[in-house]
């Protein structure tokens, strides 16, 4: 009997050091410190899922080609497992646990959406896993009192703020008429809000506050409100497809509004899709290439972006801009924390002042980055049709004057 117990007392033992060192290997393998990330290849977030992989890609390949990571004096080496979430918040939920209990995955980096943030968000905080995202902007994040959560762009909230604040100033500091239309999901909604608080505060009245169809393939009903209403402002928030949808039909029903501000346009890539059709729309945006933020592994903006398009064949939305920046975070947190045991480098994470390409990056109670302004970019064209985004507000990062009001289409 004893010795059947001491033989079932080795076996627990050596199941339990298996067990461990599964765990210790699969977050740190031979030099490689191995992060997990579920990201939407596929379905309606498939586009900025994309974009959000290969910001990824590009600072893991920079970052390792420089020398890598310095913990305990040894350098490591960033590597990504990779799943698709479909653009699914129940798989990106799903995936999140397999990482985690079956890959054994001890450092995540967020996918795209707050939607899918958000999912994911409650699973790496049950099992004390930090999480570095950058494409959930959602507020509502950021009130849970998650520990292990981080976020390296603005909250959603804040995204088409300044361009409420813009119109007031450019009608001589008296309120404006705003219309609005806003897909249902998490990231969108907070961008609504956004625009009630910047209403009141400015005595601004909102005469249209519409919902967008599901599919995003149609704003006619609104568009037709905003002909007979005539706003002074429109506002749209429907990712990529919601952006295209409204360029395509203002300019298929000649709808003329003084300003059209919009998230999301940037990753549309509204110009290549609709030409000067999309010339004056105001895009909110977490980055923009032309801004002066720098840190040694990209310079800055105009840098960034000329490495991006050598290597994907396109200039890189903020999606990707600020999906790299998760990556020099972690690395900085890292040699800071000088560990790999997660609760220092969460604590790490927390104590981040740093500035990067993308912008400065410091992170409150609630894991929102505190440090970095939204900007406004309008679409201009040339008399060749060749269009360019200039950052037009605020006024302190502008390259280029904003053209206000915009153009009715008898002009254009």
């Amino acid at each position: 009997m004893k010795i059947r117990n001491i033989i079932i007392t080795l076996f627990s033992a050596i199941a339990l050091l298996i067990s461990a060192s599964t765990v210790s290997f699969a977050k740190v393998v031979g030099d490689k410190i191995i992060l997990g990330a579920a990201v939407s290849l596929t379905g309606k977030y498939s586009s900025n899922g994309v974009h959000t992989q290969n910001g990824y890609n590009l600072a893991v390949e920079r970052i390792n080609s420089m020398g890598g990571v310095k913990v305990g004096g040894k350098n490591y080496k960033f590597e990504i497992i990779y799943y698709d979430d479909e653009s699914n918040s129940g798989r990106a939920a799903q995936l999140a646990e397999r990482l985690i209990k079956q890959d054994g995955v001890q450092f995540m980096l967020g996918p795209y959406s707050s939607g899918l943030t958000k999912a994911m968000a409650p699973v790496t905080e049950k099992y004390g896993i930090p999480m570095v995202e950058a494409n959930g902007a959602s507020r509502s994040l950021f009130t849970k009192g998650y520990k292990y959560l981080f976020a390296v762009l603005a909250p959603a909230n804040l995204y088409l703020d300044v361009a409420i604040t813009t119109a007031v100033e450019l009608n001589g500091g008296k309120p404006v008429k705003i219309a609005m239309a806003f897909e249902q999901d998490a990231f969108s909604q907070d961008v609504r809000l956004g625009i009630v608080d910047a209403a009141k505060r400015t005595g601004s009245k909102i005469i249209i506050d519409d919902k967008l169809p599901k599919e995003l393939n149609d704003m006619a009903a609104t568009l037709s409100k905003v002909k007979a209403t005539k706003p002074d402002v429109l506002v749209v928030s429907g990712h990529t497809k919601g952006a295209l949808t409204a360029i395509r039909q203002i300019s298929e029903m000649k709808v003329d509004v003084p300003m059209l501000a919009m998230t999301h346009c940037d990753a549309a890539k509204l110009s290549k899709q609709h030409g000067k059709a999309s010339e004056y729309a105001l895009c909110a945006s977490q980055w923009h290439k032309s801004l002066s933020y720098k840190d040694k592994y990209f310079g800055g903006g105009m840098k960034y972006a000329g490495d991006f398009n050598s290597k994907f064949g396109y200039e890189p939305p903020y999606q990707a801009a600020e999906s790299s920046a998760a990556l020099l975070v972690y690395k900085d947190a890292f040699e800071r924390a000088n560990s790999f045991d997660t609760k220092k480098v969460r604590d790490a994470l927390a104590a981040t002042d740093m500035q990067t390409f993308y912008g400065n990056i410091k992170f409150a109670e609630g894991g929102q980055n505190i440090s970095k302004p939204m900007v406004l970019f309008q679409v201009i064209c040339d008399d060749g049709g060749k269009c360019e985004n200039k950052v037009v507000a605020p006024l302190k990062w502008a390259s280029a004057e904003l053209v206000h009001p915009i153009p009715s289409w008898s002009k254009r």
